[in-house]
């Protein structure tokens, strides 16, 4: 507002406190307060003026005036609604919903002026004096911090499976691409090798202790011609098999002991002991005719049945997994070969057998239980289904010098098998017995 300078000369007089200053026989403050009324009534029509949102807080006063204290907002410092978190969280909603055109009121101050409220943001404000944070996060107690703490530690210390296939990839003897599958076939197949843990109830004149004794002797006769691992596997699979279909008598069991090897080194064997070679080991207690005839009884019994997973399908693969080294490969064999003349062993199929000896072996080199998530992986046991089989070998290992049948014993004595047998059993697996 401006002020003429006319006016500016008669402001001399004294001022009227209660109605203004005395001008020409008008109060002053009365011609302001008439301007002022103007004013307003021409900001309220001007085109696109917006009044400065501004939160009001009213005191009530005698009369039926009000003192507005305004308080302008600073968009930094403005306490966040509910409405505008979730505007800044979900920013594409926000967008989709449609605006709502603003509320305002018009009120008058003590000195006439037009003031314009937002209702809702003034709303917003009482309903809301404290300010919303973004995300509420809530406090884990001490004992849920250590849980957690302990999860993360568990998946950070899992032991990873080794992959024992990735060194082989470029050796097309390997197979890589199927030895998985392989091996999967022979878990399902290993039970209809096998045969039946209590055969000998059906004999009429051999018992368990003459088929220990004749195993014991095939074994040194193995060892004799130097013949391969599969050899000696194959055969006891396939007198026991033959025993468990056919009745025999006692005269006849050595006999049904080599032409057993006899087919397996058909089978497995590049150069193949003549038969000869089997009537001289026997000290001629058969002849030629003799021995043609009961390998021709076998095969029709077996059915011509020779391809089964034995002991050693499963070992080689499980050494495999175990990374092992020349020692605990001796080692498990010798307590699997220990396991084949043992008749209560039969009771076990051949994975297990496989698996439990490459357990026990580690218990006996390491001196503490080891069984890695490799081997268990590959194996398909686990530690507590090794434990009744790799107990019974220990023991085994134990008593391997003592006794009639110490064939296994003196065969891994020797410098060719690193002193298997001279190793110290592990005790205190047998201590931890259930």
């Amino acid at each position: 507002m401006v002020i003429s300078e006319e006016n500016n000369l008669n402001i001399t007089k004294p001022t009227n406190v209660q109605g203004g200053l005395e001008m020409g026989g008008r109060k002053f403050g009365q011609e302001i307060k008439h301007n002022r009324r103007a004013l307003s009534v021409i900001n309220q029509n001007l085109v696109g003026a917006q009044a400065y949102p501004c939160i009001v807080n009213k005191r009530g006063l005698s009369g039926n005036h009000a003192v507005c204290e305004k308080k302008e907002l600073d968009p930094v410092h403005r306490p966040i609604t509910r409405k505008f978190a979730a505007q800044i969280a979900y920013p594409q909603e926000s967008m989709q919903e449609p605006k709502k055109p603003k509320t305002s009121v018009q009120n008058t101050n003590e000195f006439g002026d037009c003031i314009f409220i937002d209702v809702e943001e003034n709303k917003a404000a009482l309903d809301q004096p404290e300010p919303m944070f973004l995300e509420e996060i809530e406090e884990a107690s001490p004992n849920e911090m250590d849980q957690m703490e302990e999860v993360e530690m568990e998946d950070i210390d899992e032991e990873p499976v080794v992959d024992i296939d990735g060194c082989d990839a470029k050796n097309p003897l390997a197979v890589v691409e199927y030895v998985e599958d392989l091996y999967a076939y022979y878990r399902k197949m290993e039970c209809a090798g096998c045969d039946l843990p209590n055969y000998m109830a059906q004999q009429i004149d051999i018992n368990e202790r003459m088929r220990a004794i004749l195993i014991d002797w095939l074994i040194e006769v193995h060892d004799k011609f130097d013949l391969m691992h599969e050899t000696l596997f194959l055969t006891i699979n396939l007198i026991d098999r033959f025993l468990s279909q056919q009745t025999v008598v006692r005269k006849k069991l050595q006999l049904v002991g080599l032409v057993a090897m006899l087919l397996a080194c058909k089978y497995e064997e590049v150069s193949v002991p003549v038969v000869g070679d089997l009537i001289l080991i026997s000290d001629k207690a058969y002849n030629r005719k003799e021995v043609l005839e009961m390998e021709s009884l076998m095969l029709n019994t077996l059915q011509f049945n020779m391809s089964v997973p034995t002991p050693y399908v499963f070992i080689r693969r499980f050494l495999k997994a175990a990374q092992s080294d020349k020692k605990l490969e001796l080692l498990s064999f010798f307590l699997i070969e220990l396991s084949l003349v043992e008749y209560q062993m039969l009771k076990f199929p051949p994975s297990l057998l496989a698996a439990a000896a490459i357990y026990a072996a580690q218990c006996t080199v390491f001196g503490f239980k080891q069984w890695s998530k490799t081997c268990q992986w590959h194996s398909g046991y686990s530690e507590d289904q090794l434990l009744e089989c790799a107990r019974l070998m220990i023991a085994f290992h134990q008593r391997a010098a003592t006794g009639k049948l110490t064939g296994v014993h003196r065969k891994y004595c020797t410098s060719k098998f690193g002193h298997a047998s001279k190793s110290e059993p592990a005790h205190f697996v047998l201590g931890t017995q259930l």
